[in-house]
């Protein structure tokens, strides 16, 4: 089993007794395998009902949403399950297959018996499916994305020590040089990780055997497994049908991703999608890779502000494989030999961003760069964090980063902000910025400081009698 990041996550759900957990994410990323997994180390029994495949069971959420009544008509469809209050895990693999269990979600939150964990691979895709005739539980369930495989956890399942991973972490931390061995050792699984990237079958065949040769035959079958439910949707008897227009939509934004990453300027351009329809059409094909998950999107601002959303261009935006494994498979079949030789500047930059982009998204960041109306100066990313807008450019090689300094040399026009460089570089810095090697991007805290508001004591507030305070005077 390999160990995930989201195993923590939903330990902590559970000591919670928090509401009933929904995970989304792309298929074939590992939802299902973990949950069953957390239920056999952490409950009594579970009870794993797989809503795509059984559809007998659809029924028992047909009627009243009474638990006993929902536990009583799943028995029945499924007579192996036991049902055991206060000990039982229930588990609605692809539930957007079934609207009418992720309506009752409410009424398992409020009985309180059974800890219930919900999985979907097209949850929120526009016209997958009939709407939700009976509601979505709004404020009675959790929501939690899984992405592929982090560096982070790629190293620590490779067998990289905590000592180690501390070590080079403190080094981060500390804008400290990394030790040389360990520096290198860091580097080349960097390069193994960008080439294998973080889809748990790939992950496991390359520790088992090492072929890449192999990792890229997965690879190419998860994509083509991927692709062949683009266009799913329910119709109105609940069977699957094929939505052609936007399949082949869909296919063809997901082919140009590799010619896109690859310009100057990466910004995502309809014009190299090849499929018919105009922009809004081929762009109802790349709102679909979003939301299976395939793809992430990095919004370009007008300026370098916080917050961010407030100055983001809705309609200029790059698009990235949320997985950089499945880009390079997509990309000459060269391409690897040359990643660990220690040459990623292929594509011009792509394979690094795209790294990035990832890293980022997996941590729960929004996407932005600044990309000036004139053309420069351009910003491969910008991230928020502790109230300012932070700086990042990304080189495939320890390239000057001509933009970046160019940005804080002139702060009467772009403001004051935190940079940062990543590059094929051990930790050091520069004029106003630090430089990080590229596999820091996994290692050092990118994320912000906790959202959770503090409860405010209001057991001591009293109205003044008579609309004063006890002074006698107004409040």
């Amino acid at each position: 089993m390999l160990n995930r990041d989201i195993w923590d996550k939903l330990k902590d759900w559970k000591n919670r007794q928090s509401r009933p957990l929904v995970i989304r994410g792309l298929r074939q990323i590992g939802k299902t395998y973990i949950v069953r997994e957390f239920g056999k180390q952490f409950y009594k029994n579970t009870v794993y009902l797989d809503l795509r495949a059984n559809k007998s069971v659809h029924s028992a959420f047909e009627g009243d949403f009474s638990v006993d009544q929902m536990v009583m008509s799943i028995s029945a469809a499924v007579p192996s399950v036991r049902f055991l209050p206060g000990e039982t895990l229930i588990i609605f693999d692809e539930i957007q297959d079934c609207p009418n269990a992720r309506s009752s979600l409410k009424y398992w939150a409020t009985d309180g018996r059974y800890d219930v964990i919900a999985t979907g691979s097209f949850l929120g895709v526009k016209g997958f499916r009939k709407p939700y005739e009976r509601g979505i539980p709004v404020g009675y369930e959790e929501q939690m994305t899984m992405y592929p495989l982090s560096f982070h956890e790629f190293v620590c399942n490779i067998g990289i020590s905590d000592e180690v991973y501390d070590y080079a972490g403190k080094c981060i931390e500390n804008h400290e040089p990394v030790e040389k061995t360990i520096h290198e050792s860091l580097r080349s699984l960097y390069y193994q990780y960008l080439i294998v990237g973080g889809m748990p079958e790939a992950v496991n065949d390359f520790f088992d055997k090492h072929d890449l040769n192999s990792v890229r035959d997965i690879q190419c079958r998860i994509l083509s497994s991927i692709r062949d439910d683009f266009g799913r949707y329910k119709d109105d008897k609940g069977n699957d049908k094929i939505n052609e227009a936007l399949k082949l939509r869909a296919e063809a934004c997901l082919d140009s991703l590799p010619a896109q990453l690859s310009n100057e300027y990466k910004k995502f351009k309809f014009s190299l999608v090849n499929a018919k329809g105009h922009s809004p059409e081929k762009a109802e094909g790349l709102q679909y890779l979003e939301d299976v998950g395939l793809v992430i999107k990095a919004y370009n601002t007008r300026e370098i502000s916080y917050p961010l959303e407030g100055v983001k261009i809705p309609n200029e935006f790059k698009a990235y494989f949320v997985d950089t494994g499945l880009l390079i498979s997509q990309m000459g079949e060269d391409v690897p030999s040359k990643i660990l030789s220690g040459d990623i500047s292929s594509y011009k930059g792509a394979i690094a961003e795209n790294m990035v982009a990832s890293a980022f998204a997996s941590s729960g960041r929004k996407l932005y760069y600044f990309h000036a109306t004139s053309g420069s100066p351009e910003l491969d990313f910008l991230f928020e964090k502790d109230g300012e807008a932070v700086i990042v450019e990304c080189k495939s090689t320890n390239n000057r980063a001509t933009s970046m300094k160019f940005v804080i040399k002139h702060p009467d026009k772009y403001g004051v902000h935190p940079a940062v460089k990543y590059s094929d570089t051990n930790v050091g810095s520069g004029d106003g910025f630090y430089t990080y090697p590229l596999y820091a991007i996994g290692l050092n805290d990118t994320k912000t400081k906790s959202s959770i508001v503090p409860v405010v004591d209001v057991s001591n507030l009293k109205v003044p009698r008579d609309g004063t305070d006890q002074e006698g005077e107004w409040s």
